[in-house]
């Protein structure tokens, strides 16, 4: 029996990522592919090189179609319940990187009638707020004006329905009952999502490719299987791991659970406190203990996000590996470090999202590609 469960809405227990590719039926990305996309990149970003990113479908067709000069587009998304914290953030600094590496479209889905459907005791207005908020976080990430469209489902739906509902028609209650796990207590709003949810993979007759945790996989694979009946490509996808919560590797970064998270508004004083009291150690009880005995760096939190993300040159993370691992380098220490880092990206985060302000229409309504879509409808 399994000890960890992987949905689009549920992520529990320590993850066996290697078991998800089995799983879901996807590959891993290895050294072959890594060389293709460098050879146009001219460098890996951080999150490719040490396998955050680390599972794909048809990766490679995206890399033949791109040297073909057919192009592909990007397509991402937010759920809004709530604020969002540096897990959530991540993949869209990747997606943003591929969009300057690739110089492609990037379509940004806001899930606000997802998230009410989920959402038990959430009010609309709430939700309404999140989204709003959410999109002023993303935007300060500095997208491509020109080639970003960000949008809510509940305000572009009327260009999009008559695709929606030719899609939900391809779609039997079988398929999603088994690949999403409903029941007949889920409510057919979100029965129908599924429908919703697959609609942006097709605004361009290029192969999409979706940069996502590997949690949203399940929607892909219903795309692939009805794509073709539409002369749309198959979707292709990029799988990350999940940003692990600062109490530990069982467990889930959660906006429901503030503790476990950094968020994008916290200050350093915020980010000292929480780091100090909830990121779990890898060290040794005692000082002398760990000097003798090491720390572990495996289980540890604070060397986990410096991994992930948050410390990208090479040396500097296997030196502080090393000095962790001997016990030069103590828990303290290794958490100053990592607040340092996560302080100053914050810092820099903050300015942007006070700049994106000024912008922030440009990907929603007045931007070269925004308007290109308010323009179109998708029959």
């Amino acid at each position: 029996m399994e000890k960890f469960v992987v949905t689009p809405w549920e992520v529990k227990g320590k993850i066996d990522y290697d078991k998800l590719i089995k799983k879901f039926g996807t590959q891993k990305i290895d050294k072959k592919l890594k060389n293709r996309i460098q050879k146009h990149t001219k460098e890996l970003h951080v999150m490719l090189r040490r396998d955050v990113y680390y599972s794909h479908r048809d990766l490679d067709k995206v890399l033949d179609d791109y040297e073909k000069g057919k192009g592909f587009f990007l397509y991402t998304g937010r759920g809004p319940s709530g604020k969002m914290h540096i897990g959530h953030l991540l993949p869209f600094v990747f997606t943003k990187w591929l969009q300057q590496k690739f110089k492609v479209n990037v379509y940004i889905e806001i899930t606000d009638d997802e998230k009410f459907l989920v959402k038990e005791n959430v009010k609309w207005e709430e939700i309404k707020k999140f989204a709003e908020e959410n999109i002023l976080d993303i935007a300060a990430v500095g997208f491509d004006r020109k080639r970003t469209f960000i949008f809510k489902d509940s305000e572009y739906i009327k260009n999009i329905y008559p695709l929606v509902v030719k899609i939900a028609k391809k779609i039997n209650f079988s398929t999603v009952k088994a690949v999403f796990g409903f029941k007949n207590q889920t409510n057919i709003g979100m029965i129908f999502f599924p429908a919703l949810q697959i609609v942006p993979t097709m605004f361009e007759k290029k192969r999409a490719l979706i940069p996502a945790a590997i949690d949203q996989d399940p929607y892909w694979r219903v795309q692939r299987d009805i794509a073709e009946k539409f002369s749309y490509e198959k979707a292709a996808c990029i799988h990350s791991k999940m940003l692990p919560a600062l109490t530990g590797l069982d467990e889930k970064m959660s906006s429901s659970k503030p503790h476990t998270a950094i968020f994008l508004d916290e200050d350093e004083k915020s980010i000292r406190k929480k780091i100090y009291k909830y990121a779990f150690s890898g060290g040794q009880a005692t000082v002398e203990l760990h000097r003798k005995l090491g720390g572990n760096p495996e289980i540890d939190v604070s060397f986990q996000w410096l991994k992930f993300f948050f410390e990208p040159d090479d040396k500097k993370l296997k030196k502080i590996e090393e000095d962790y691992k001997t016990g030069k380098l103590l828990t303290g220490e290794l958490k100053e470090i990592l607040i340092e880092k996560v302080s100053k990206f914050l810092q820099k985060f903050q300015e942007n999202r006070e700049k994106a302000k000024n912008y922030v229409d440009d990907y929603l309504y007045h931007g070269k590609l925004a308007r290109k879509m308010w323009n179109t409808v998708y029959e």
